[in-house]
């Protein structure tokens, strides 16, 4: 009998990959919960159960009898969510799969070669201590009740809707790839020497499917995340070798680029101080005696290009974003005055 997996969620960038990979590969059953919207994401013979999760009465109803191998939670950010989850699935489920965030390590680092032991603290990014408190709460059910749970923590996924980057305004990334082909500088973080890791979603999947049914996944926490390790510099300078451009890179301070942003509602101060302005370097060791099978099989200025084939091409991916824009060139300006003012 195949295997069965539930997910909660279901359509965003790295759970989207997930599923392709269980239906398309690996022969699994799955059924995906959510309100119904973004489905045509989705592979066929992906079964679909319309509800919204926190009608527990509605979902209950509408699972039956079902029970799963694997429950893959994708959209619980707070304490509240994962406790509505217990209630639903203690007695559904042999795992339960928790999305945290590899942002909810310690900030500011104190290495820069990140474990799963490495303490979770972030001070400077609320989404981060929420996503450690539905840990904390997960675990202590583990420790009490036995409820089977597996948490992993993605770092920078990203797929063909999505072009990464460290400073961007509040509509993505399409202001920034305009800028670089328009030869306007683009504003980076610090002085672009920080360490970043980038991970396709289909190498994130791997990772993934592999804790899935994985007895030595129960009571863990991995993170998934690429082997390749680059400065913010060499990952802007991918992007505009992809589209054939000069790179005109400005590099500007976190602490100036929190305090003139976060005002306009950027949030450079999660962001940046509480993720992309740290460097990271992951120890996927533990991960890889748990899946012999992961590994980096799209490069960034792999991935980076088919990400830009699939934007150039569809223009509803090609949000402008004045506000941003405007906001760059001023940080500039600013900053121009003020070194000929010295």
């Amino acid at each position: 009998m195949g295997k069965r997996a539930l997910f909660i969620g279901g359509t965003g960038t790295i759970s989207t990959a997930v599923v392709r990979r269980l239906i398309n590969e690996l022969g699994w059953e799955v059924w995906v919960l959510n309100r119904g919207n973004r489905c045509d994401v989705l592979p066929e013979g992906v079964g679909r159960i319309t509800a919204d999760i926190n009608d527990e009465e509605d979902v209950i109803r509408k699972l039956g009898d079902m029970t799963f191998d694997t429950v893959c939670e994708f959209i619980g950010f707070t304490v509240d969510h994962v406790k509505r989850d217990y209630r639903l699935f203690k007695d559904r489920t042999k795992q339960y799969i928790f999305t945290s965030s590899a942002s909810a390590y310690h900030k500011p680092s104190r290495s820069y070669i990140i474990t799963e032991g490495t303490t979770l603290s972030n001070p400077y990014w609320q989404y981060s201590r929420d996503k450690i408190a539905c840990e904390e709460y997960l675990m202590e059910m583990y420790e009490k009740e036995g409820f089977p749970v597996t948490i992993v923590r993605p770092s920078h996924t990203y797929d063909e809707r999505n072009i990464p980057l460290g400073v961007h305004g509040k509509k993505g990334f399409w202001q920034v790839i305009k800028r670089m082909q328009e030869g306007k500088p683009v504003i980076i973080q610090g002085d672009g020497s920080s360490l970043w890791t980038l991970t396709w979603n289909a190498d994130f999947a791997i990772g993934y499917t592999g804790l899935m049914g994985n007895r030595h996944a129960v009571g863990e926490a991995f993170h998934i995340t690429s082997d390749e390790v680059l400065t913010w510099d060499q990952i802007y300078e991918t992007i505009a070798d992809n589209l054939g451009v000069n790179l005109n890179a400005y590099h500007v301070s976190t602490d100036f680029l929190r305090e003139t942003g976060d005002k306009f509602g950027f949030d450079f101060t999660g962001s940046l101080l509480g993720d992309k302005s740290v460097s990271v370097v992951f120890d996927n060791t533990k991960l890889k005696r748990a899946v012999p099978d992961m590994g980096t099989n799209v490069r960034f200025d792999m991935g980076v290009r088919y990400a830009l084939d699939h934007v150039l091409s569809h223009p509803e991916c090609q949000v402008e974003d004045p506000e941003f824009d405007s906001w760059c060139d001023r940080v500039i300006d600013a900053l121009e005055k003020a070194k000929a003012a010295v």
